[in-house]
């Protein structure tokens, strides 16, 4: 990131309300948190990928370091967390491996550890597509940089695809593009196979993600597909927030984030989303004012699509986090339950549009 730039940023309070942490963002010269959080990931070719697993494991166990990471043959992704010392020490191995050299890494600062444990995990995708024989390490399309993606969306020869799910789109986007309303990624090929036709008129086309992962194997299978100039936002939207001045953004409305901030508009200040602990979607205050509205039972969103056996299980849960809160502990289960829950309807959906199909 710029210097100038960052130094120009406040200080960004992210209130992790389930975990009860708070992490920031600070700019140079100022005292850095206790923990530092480093999000990273790389498309390479690792063969020996289940060998690497638990040297790695041992590399952030010896240091402290907590979090989760993926490992396949297509590469590296995942988010950690230890004092600043530790994890530059654990970025410093991985990239002593000549294959992740230039590891792509972003960090942000937290008063204590939002990681319980340390995970090494072994995957067949570090971002899972379902698709055989995409290689985003040979065939990705070319990077942009923040800087430049204006020019390039603005280009009237140029196709903006969002590759991100539809509660992810359903609250911020950029200005003209296309919404596949994809419940997950998986999602993404059937809708671009069935919509490619639509674009062979236009020579360019421009994908976009939140951190830049998803749009960059996204553009291995677009390339795939037989189109050649193709383009992914480098550093995804968080970045483009991060350094794209406001007056100049393209951007309209909110980030929704894989974390308690929900969402986060310019200069990733944390928007004002919540999350419903039943269903995982944002919600407004709106929706909050919404007589469907119950806390970590059920939204506007998901009232009607819940069975009354799991807004019972829900709400006992929910007692459960105020009970907790008032304690003043930690209930890990509340997000891990919405996030199953969460798939499970997806897969609901998913076999009900294959019905309808038949």
């Amino acid at each position: 990131m710029d210097g100038d730039l960052r130094q120009q940023m406040p200080i960004q309070y992210l209130k992790f309300e389930a975990t009860r942490r708070i992490c920031l963002s600070e700019p140079h010269g100022m005292e850095m948190a206790e923990i530092t959080v480093s999000a990273l990931y790389k498309f390479v070719h690792l063969p020996d990928y289940e060998e690497m697993q638990p040297r790695i494991y041992e590399a952030c166990k010896s240091h402290g370091v907590q979090g989760t990471l993926l490992l396949a043959a297509e590469g590296i992704n995942g988010t950690i967390a230890g004092s600043g010392d530790d994890i530059e020490t654990v970025l410093g191995y991985l990239k002593s491996d000549p294959r992740l050299c230039d590891l792509e890494h972003k960090e942000s600062y937290c008063d204590e550890n939002p990681f319980y444990r340390l995970k090494v995990r072994l995957k067949k995708e570090i971002v899972t597509m379902g698709v055989a024989g995409i290689d985003p390490v040979e065939q990705a399309g070319d990077y942009v940089d923040p800087a430049q993606w204006n020019e390039l969306i603005s280009d009237p020869d140029t196709v903006v695809i969002d590759t991100r799910n539809d509660y992810e789109t359903a609250i911020g986007t950029f200005k003209g593009a296309i919404d596949p309303e994809t419940v997950n990624f998986r999602d993404f090929p059937k809708w671009f196979r069935e919509n490619k036709d639509r674009f062979h008129n236009k020579p360019k086309i421009a994908m976009y993600c939140t951190g830049g992962i998803r749009c960059e194997k996204a553009t291995a299978l677009v390339k795939a597909e037989g189109f050649e100039d193709v383009f992914h936002l480098k550093g995804g939207i968080l970045k483009y927030l991060e350094e794209v001045p406001e007056e100049e953004s393209l951007w309209e409305g909110e980030c929704f984030v894989f974390d308690n901030r929900v969402s986060v508009g310019h200069g990733l200040t944390p928007g004002p989303y919540d999350l419903c602990h039943a269903c995982r979607m944002p919600i407004s205050a709106e929706d909050k004012a919404s007589s469907l509205y119950v806390a970590g039972v059920s939204c506007p969103h998901c009232h009607d699509r819940s069975s009354s056996a799991r807004k019972q299980r829900f709400a006992a849960r929910q007692r459960q986090v105020e009970l907790a809160k008032r304690r003043g502990d930690v209930h890990i289960g509340a997000d891990y339950e919405a996030a199953r829950e969460r798939k499970r309807q997806a897969r609901a959906e998913q076999i009900e549009r294959s019905k309808q199909v038949r």
